[in-house]
C-alpha cells in the first residue's frame, strides 16, 4: 500500500506598501501566473497586505479561483493608471491644501477645522470600486481557495497596527503589544484607509477610530500571515537591495532637499520594519532546526521558510526616467520639494502613478519573476518533487 502523498505547502503571500511602487508586485504576480496552468487556482491560500500593497492584495485574492486572470486584470490596472485616476490633479486644489497646511502651521488657530490631506484620493475609490468585488472572497473561501485576506491599517486613536482579516471558520485573532488581528467583513473603506498615507491622502474612519497607512505601526509585517497559518511565505518587496555608494573623497554633496528627506522618511516607513522581521524570523528558524537537531522532542514552533523577491534595478533610477509624465500642477510641487532631480526621485518613485513608470515596473516584475522560474515553482509545491531544493530561510534576489 502506497503512502499518501504530502500535502502541499500552505504559501502566504506579503505585499508592503510602496506607493507607485506597487506596480512591481503586479509584474511580478504576472510572471508567476505565466509559470502555472491557465485555470489555475492561486498559489496563495494566505493573502496580507499593507498600504498600496493592500489594493493588490485585495485584488489577488478576490480571484482565488482565477489566478491568471486575476494578476492580468491586476497588471491591467497598473498599466493604464494616471494621477488624476488616483488623487485630483487641479492645481488650484492642491495648492489651496498646500497652503491651508503652512498657514495652520505658522498661525496657531488659524484653521477653526482640521486640515483634512494635500491630495484628494477621491478618484482612487471610484477606480478600485470598478475592480474589486469583495463577494468573490467568500466565493473562494467557500471553494477552499482562499483561507485568508489580511489587510493593515493604524489606528489613529488606539496607536496600534490592526489587522483586519477575512477567512474560513476557525481562525483566531490575535493581540500582541500595538498590533492586533481582528476578523472583519472587508470592504473598500478598509483599503482605503490601509494606503491613508498622512499629510498625502485623507485618514478614513471605521468603527470608533480613524485609520491611516497601515505601515505606520507595522513592527511585524509578518504577523498576519504567520498568525493566520502559512508554512511558507513569498515577500515581493519594492526596494532594490544594494547599498547606495558614497560620495568620492572631495566631491560635493549638496544639503538634502526636503523631497529627498521625504522620499528618505518613505523608504523607512515602507520597508525598514519589513528587513528587521525577516532577521527575527531567520533567527527563530535557525534556533527551532538546532532544537530539533538536539532533542527528541519536536519544537515549539515551526520552521517558516521564507523567499524575498525585490527589484533587480533602482527604482529611483526608472523614476528619473519618468518624472515628466507627472500632471503639470504635480510636477511643480516636485520641483518645489527638490524631487524632479535625481538626489530627490526616491520620493517621486512612490507618487508616480504614471503609465509609463508604472508599466516599466509591471515588465521588471514579471522579468524577475521569470528569470527564477525553477525557484519560485519549487518554492510554491508546484514543481516536481525531483526539481524541489531545500530553501534557505530567507532568499534575496
Amino acid at each position: 500500500m502506497s503512502e499518501p502523498l504530502p500535502s502541499p505547502p500552505k504559501v502566504g503571500l506579503l505585499l508592503p506598501g510602496g506607493g507607485a511602487r506597487a506596480a512591481y508586485q503586479a509584474g511580478v504576480l504576472k510572471g508567476i501566473a505565466e509559470l502555472l496552468p491557465p485555470d489555475a487556482r492561486s498559489p496563495f491560500p494566505i493573502v496580507s497586505g499593507t498600504s498600496a500593497g493592500s489594493i493588490n492584495a485585495t485584488l489577488i485574492a478576490t480571484h482565488s479561483l482565477h489566478f491568471r486572470r486575476g494578476a492580468e486584470e491586476l497588471a491591467g490596472v497598473w498599466e493604464h493608471i494616471h494621477s488624476e485616476l488616483v488623487f485630483r490633479t487641479s492645481g488650484t486644489a492642491i495648492f489651496k491644501n498646500l497652503a491651508y497646511w503652512m498657514m495652520a502651521l505658522l498661525h496657531a488657530g488659524f484653521a477653526r477645522r482640521n486640515v483634512i490631506a494635500l491630495l484628494d484620493n477621491t478618484p482612487l475609490r471610484k477606480l478600485l470600486e470598478r475592480h474589486i468585488i469583495f463577494a468573490r472572497l467568500q466565493e473562494g473561501i467557500d471553494a477552499g481557495a482562499l483561507d485568508a485576506l489580511s489587510l493593515t491599517c493604524s489606528g489613529y486613536t488606539s496607536a496600534r497596527a490592526v489587522c483586519f482579516y477575512k477567512g474560513k471558520p476557525g481562525l483566531r485573532a490575535w493581540h500582541r503589544t500595538r498590533r492586533i488581528g481582528q476578523p472583519a467583513e472587508l470592504r473598500l473603506d478598509h483599503v482605503m484607509a490601509s494606503v491613508a498615507l498622512p499629510v498625502i491622502f485623507p485618514a478614513v474612519r471605521l468603527g470608533r477610530e480613524y485609520y491611516g497607512d497601515g505601515s505606520l505601526r507595522q513592527m511585524a509585517p509578518l504577523s498576519p500571515v504567520v498568525h493566520l497559518g502559512a508554512d511558507r511565505i513569498l515577500v515581493i518587496g519594492v526596494r532594490n537591495e544594494q547599498a547606495n555608494k558614497l560620495p568620492e573623497e572631495g566631491e560635493e554633496v549638496p544639503y538634502p532637499s526636503l523631497g529627498q528627506v521625504a522620499g528618505y522618511l518613505m523608504d523607512v516607513v515602507f520597508s525598514d520594519s519589513l528587513y528587521a522581521d525577516l532577521e527575527r524570523l531567520q533567527r527563530v528558524n535557525t534556533t527551532m532546526k538546532e532544537l530539533a537537531a538536539s532533542s527528541r522532542k519536536p519544537p515549539p514552533l515551526k520552521v517558516i521558510d521564507t523567499l524575498v523577491i525585490v527589484p533587480s534595478q533602482d527604482m529611483r533610477d526608472i523614476a528619473q526616467r519618468h518624472v515628466a509624465e507627472f500632471p503639470r500642477s504635480v510636477r511643480v510641487l516636485m520641483r518645489m520639494l527638490g524631487s524632479t532631480q535625481k538626489n530627490g526621485s526616491q520620493f517621486a518613485s512612490y507618487l508616480l502613478f504614471e503609465s509609463g513608470f508604472c508599466r516599466e515596473l509591471v515588465e521588471l516584475g514579471r522579468k524577475d519573476a521569470l528569470a527564477q522560474a525553477d525557484k519560485l515553482l519549487a518554492f510554491l509545491g508546484a514543481a516536481p518533487p525531483a526539481m524541489r531544493q531545500e530553501q534557505s530561510p530567507v532568499e534575496f534576489h
